[in-house]
């Protein structure tokens, strides 16, 4: 049974990303607000059930193999970008699906740095609530992690 992963405020959950009914979702933005409203957004929905950090290096040190469905990282960060992050996750979770979240990344930028991933794996701020919890859901629910080549 994988160990429970207590989010910044230290709340641990014991649910795995095995779990059909409920999706297992890491939000990582140095936003507060971004990641409050997507939090609220997704968990309105009932199907997903959300750790956020607002520190990357948190989200790192407190990551576990095999705990979520997907991760909406932010793509820029002050102490460690969503790239760098990404990186340093699939290393210790190779199978965890990604989505790059920003409010001013172009999307070409984006694209040459994961020239496998493409745009459902890219949510550019603001998004209405409809559609990222749709996003997601549809990400969540797919088959295979995103491969990159990076």
């Amino acid at each position: 049974m994988n160990s429970p992963v207590p989010d910044q405020n230290g709340i641990n959950n014991n649910d795995t990303a095995t779990n059909t009914s409920t999706y297992r979702i890491l939000i990582v933005d140095d936003e507060s607000d971004d990641t409050l409203t997507f939090k609220s957004a997704l968990e309105e929905a009932g199907l997903f059930k959300i750790h956020v950090f607002n520190d990357p290096q948190l989200a790192l040190s407190n990551f576990k193999s095999g705990i979520y469905d997907l991760m909406l990282v932010d793509i820029r960060m002050l102490k460690m970008n969503g790239y760098e992050l990404y990186r340093e996750l699939r290393n210790i979770d190779d199978k965890v699906k990604i989505c790059f979240v920003t409010a001013s990344e172009p999307f070409e930028t984006f694209k040459a740095a994961f020239p496998t991933l493409n745009q459902n794996n890219y949510i550019l701020k603001p998004i209405e609530n409809e559609e990222l919890i749709e996003r997601v859901k549809r990400i969540a629910a797919s088959q295979q992690a995103q491969s990159d080549s990076n």
